[in-house]
């Protein structure tokens, strides 16, 4: 099916108002201080939350 009408550039801009990317968020690691996604397990220290942390081991590459 075509188009009944044409789609102005006002309309269009508005349509894709919403589809702009957005930054990665970052917060700070309470134990050591390096940033971290937020709600995951620190990749440096191996800390999750307040009373529980996982054991990280170095690779050797």
């Amino acid at each position: 099916m075509l188009p009944i009408a044409k789609t102005s550039k006002s309309k269009k801009a508005m349509r894709r108002a919403h589809h702009a990317l957005r930054g990665v968020q970052v917060a700070r690691c309470p134990n050591c201080g390096r940033s971290r996604l937020p709600h995951r397990m620190c990749g440096n220290c191996g800390y999750v939350n307040r009373g529980l942390s996982v054991v990280v081991h170095e690779t050797t590459e």
